[in-house]
């Protein structure tokens, strides 16, 4: 089975579009600059669908399916994006992840059935660092487990140096948005940690002020950056960014409108058809009926693609419930770098972004601090 350490990234410009779009991007036909990915798998025959994938819309969508030759070889091109981004191919539940800057191409070796433990990448700086990255990675979680893995202070201090080397990279923005388990590979909240999320958004401020990674990254280093700071420093405050969607009664609702009325607001990011979203938001009813008296608010997003399901599951809450389906775009959860659900933020009585809540467990303390 494919290690289940990786991480759903954030997606570039391409991978905001809509589902059709996204598709349309992914054929080998048509004009302009492309980049490539060829190679050879192991194992595989003209029998065998690898599937490249991109990311959008929380989740990880098909671009197109590959046919190697018989052995095994073979060979795709893609439109060049305005963005460098990471993409996938995947081979049943096994994936490996592999980096695009521009218009090179990417060279994969990889062996059936485990591609995500069993590669190797060249072609490009960022190719082969990206595999050193995930060799690290699953050396350590065959070690230690999952778990352990989380704790391996070497790790961390080899994948800080790789940062350190190319913080401006899309390998850096790589590492630093990896989730283990479901539990970030750097922490925000760990101060040390949170020096090497810094270190990339500022990279990224300086050369890559366009990149729709940039707010993001900056946001969440000041959101937990340490609130002792130098008299010389100014601390610039990062503002919410809008969500105007569509309630199950057809309303638009505005965050920052909700926000404007001086209440602290949760910002949730949620799907309500999976198994988890009845024990979450029995957690998030606690809180609503602990706080709602004192100027607090919710602020649900459904990333369901099935509107019915949402609808019958929003209806009987009590917060602002919306949806961001396919059909609605990218743009919210690429703002936010929602890469997995539940993904959840405060949003203090200011209308600005103070906290990333990383934790079920956090929720209560969070809230309460800005009330």
């Amino acid at each position: 089975m494919a290690a289940k350490y990786t991480s759903f990234l954030l997606s570039s410009g391409c991978a905001a579009l809509a589902m059709a779009a996204a598709l349309a991007l992914g054929s080998c036909s048509g004009s302009g600059s492309k980049w490539q990915v060829k190679g050879h798998i192991e194992g595989a025959s003209d029998t065998t669908a690898v599937v490249l994938e991109g990311h959008n819309q929380g989740y990880w969508y098909t671009i197109d399916t590959i046919r190697p030759s018989k052995s095994g070889d073979f060979k795709y091109a893609h439109d060049a994006q305005e963005f460098p981004d990471i993409y996938r191919l995947r081979v049943g539940e096994s994936s490996l992840y592999f980096p695009i800057d521009s218009i090179e191409t990417v060279s994969v070796e990889a062996s059936l059935p485990d591609l995500g433990r069993n590669h190797s990448l060249s072609g490009s700086a960022q190719a082969e660092t990206l595999a050193q990255v995930d060799s690290l990675l699953n050396a350590s979680q065959a070690r230690l487990g999952l778990q352990g893995l989380l704790a391996d202070a070497d790790v961390k201090r080899q994948l800080g140096q790789l940062i350190l080397k190319d913080p401006s990279g899309i390998v850096a923005y790589y590492i630093v948005s990896k989730s283990i388990d479901g539990r970030p590979l750097f922490n925000p909240a760990a101060k040390i940690d949170n020096r090497y999320i810094g270190a990339v958004a500022n990279a990224f401020n300086e050369r890559r002020p366009n990149d729709p990674r940039t707010n993001y990254l900056t946001g969440l280093f000041m959101a937990n950056r340490q609130r002792k700071l130098p008299a010389s420093v100014e601390a610039k405050t990062i503002g919410a960014f809008d969500i105007k969607l569509f309630d199950p009664d057809g309303k638009e609702q505005s965050l920052l409108d909700i926000s404007a009325g001086g209440k602290v607001v949760l910002l949730s990011f949620t799907s309500y058809a999976a198994e988890w979203s009845p024990a979450f938001n029995v957690e998030l009813n606690r809180l609503y009926s602990k706080y709602k008296d004192r100027g607090f608010e919710i602020y649900q997003v459904s990333t369901d693609t099935n509107d019915y399901i949402w609808k019958q599951a929003a209806r009987n809450l009590p917060w602002v419930t919306v949806i961001n389906n396919l059909a609605t775009g990218g743009e919210n959860l690429r703002n936010y770098n929602v890469t997995v659900v539940p993904t959840t933020f405060v949003i203090n009585r200011q209308g600005e972004l103070v906290e990333r809540v990383l934790s079920v467990e956090d929720l209560d303390r969070a809230v309460s601090a800005h009330l």
